[in-house]
């Protein structure tokens, strides 16, 4: 695989010098251009062999090109706050905005491979690792971005040649460290692995390319021009991409639904009501403090029907807790900094660190929910949301993340009574809108939306919980005692692992 960059490929100077002004003006061309139309970001990843002029060739981009556009990112050891959160953390909440380019040093391939090469994990987390990269960057692609990824190569001799060159270079020695000297005794691990990395995730949509970086006039033209050539192909692309045929999910044959099966006729008698109230709230903030909870973290997810009694429902738990301990996250629609992002940025931001708690008032379930039913992405987004969806939740829970979900569920007439109260009640009035009523003649397409979603997304380590909600009472009790429930599992799983 990288045979083709140790042959000693070369540019003359003055090849280099004729060719340099048209590159130049046609990337500064396409960079405005990128910025003009803001339909998709620009993501760099910069791997490859130490001395092979990565850091330098990143600086000419930055000469050559206008460098306010350009977001350069490195990721070194993982701080602090970095550890408390699923590692891909700390990549989605540096991806650069529609228009813009991101240049990303120490990103995702550069932690797996040294982090095999030094012996940290085997092949299958190596294997792992090379499958969640593959599936961040196919829903990265999907959501728009234009990925290019780069392998500087050196062989053996000519990368211990070029840390000599560099040592005895008094105006850049002071860029070597004592890491990049190891690499030399490592080299054959990093090349093995590297190739093993490049081969399993060079794919039509993200192909990898490896530069020879010995001669530096060479590896600059080739790097510009593999730049030019691809924005300028994006760029060309329709406004609309080519929508594919998919299968459609169906329906039930028998007319019968998940929550048309739910039984809403659940009562809870008021004392029976504060008795179980201020039983689960206790639990709660026992549990929140227990010394287990500093491995994890608590999200909550609350979705359902308009009026169904989500901030009712929220409002019982944050009661029962120092407001220091937890966040609320209220979603509506996205801003624009947000639409300028992949759907699932936003959510991304607000995963809260271990110890920590964070409720969702509605949630990254939106997609599925009512850009699907309103008709805000195409069939193919939504579609494509569910298997996202599961993908983000898995990396949560493999983090130390409880996640429960709720969808909290009333019938239409119990709707229409809790619209028409709100409507008499000044200090309510602000909770109903004409989207709320107007949501109404559209109740059958959110119940199919629902089934589909709790179909394909009520997993093993992120279960949906479907509250019947026509009773508050009821259904703020459910609420509290499957969190609390949720936590208990978690702990209880934590000394059973210790004992095994």
């Amino acid at each position: 695989m990288f045979e083709s960059a140790e042959i000693g490929h070369a540019i003359d100077d003055d090849t280099y010098e004729k060719q340099l002004p048209a590159l130049r003006e046609a990337l500064l061309d396409v960079q405005y251009e990128l910025k003009q139309q803001s339909r998709f970001p620009v993501i760099i990843l910069i791997n490859g062999i130490e001395g092979a002029g990565k850091g330098e060739t990143v600086k000419l981009l930055n000469e050559w090109m206008d460098p306010r556009l350009i977001e350069v990112r490195t990721f070194d050891k993982q701080t602090d706050e970095e550890l408390a959160r699923p590692p891909a953390w700390r990549y989605w909440r540096q991806l650069p905005a529609k228009g813009r380019m991101g240049v990303f040093f120490g990103n995702w391939y550069s932690q797996m491979i040294q982090g095999r090469v030094h012996g940290d994990f085997n092949d299958a987390v190596l294997d792992q690792a090379i499958g969640d990269a593959e599936r961040l960057e196919q829903m990265l692609v999907d959501e728009g971005a234009l990925i290019f990824k780069f392998w500087f190569h050196l062989s053996k001799k000519q990368m211990k040649a070029r840390l000599k060159a560099l040592q005895d270079d008094p105006l850049h020695s002071w860029r070597l460290s004592p890491l990049d000297w190891k690499q030399t005794d490592t080299y054959d691990r990093f090349v093995r692995f590297g190739e093993r990395v490049l081969r399993r995730t060079s794919r039509d949509y993200a192909p990898w390319h490896v530069i020879e970086g010995v001669d530096p006039n060479y590896r600059s033209l080739v790097v510009g021009n593999i730049l030019l050539e691809g924005l300028q192909a994006a760029l060309k692309a329709p406004i609309e991409p080519v929508r594919q045929p998919i299968a459609p999910l169906g329906e039930s044959i028998d007319g019968r639904s998940l929550l048309g099966s739910l039984d809403l006729s659940q009562r809870l008698e008021k004392d029976d009501y504060h008795q179980q109230l201020i039983e689960e709230q206790a639990r709660l903030a026992t549990l929140l403090r227990h010394k287990r909870m500093k491995a994890h973290a608590l999200v909550a997810v609350f979705e359902g029907n308009d009026a169904a009694g989500k901030g009712g429902a929220i409002r019982r738990v944050a009661a029962a807790l120092d407001p220091r301990q937890y966040a609320i996250v209220p979603v509506a629609a996205p801003t624009q900094d947000e639409l300028a992002q992949p759907y699932l940025w936003r959510f991304w931001r607000h995963i809260p660190a271990r110890g920590k708690f964070t409720v969702f008032d509605r949630s990254w379930y939106g997609r599925v929910l009512v850009e699907r039913v309103e008709g805000f992405c195409s069939e193919t987004d939504w579609m494509r949301a569910y298997s996202e969806i599961n993908d983000f939740e898995e990396q949560l829970s493999e983090a130390g993340i409880i996640a429960v979900k709720f969808w909290l569920a009333i019938d239409e007439k119990t709707q229409l009574e809790r619209f028409k109260a709100r409507e008499k009640i000044p200090f309510k009035r602000y909770k109903i809108t004409e989207d709320d009523w107007r949501n109404r003649d559209k109740w059958g397409l959110y119940r199919d939306a629902v089934g589909d979603m709790v179909d394909r997304t009520s997993t093993e380590i992120a279960p949906w919980t479907l509250v019947a909600a026509n009773d508050k009472r009821s259904a703020r009790v459910q609420v509290l005692r499957t969190i609390n429930d949720a936590i208990e599992a978690a702990i209880k799983k934590d000394k059973k692992g210790e004992k095994g």
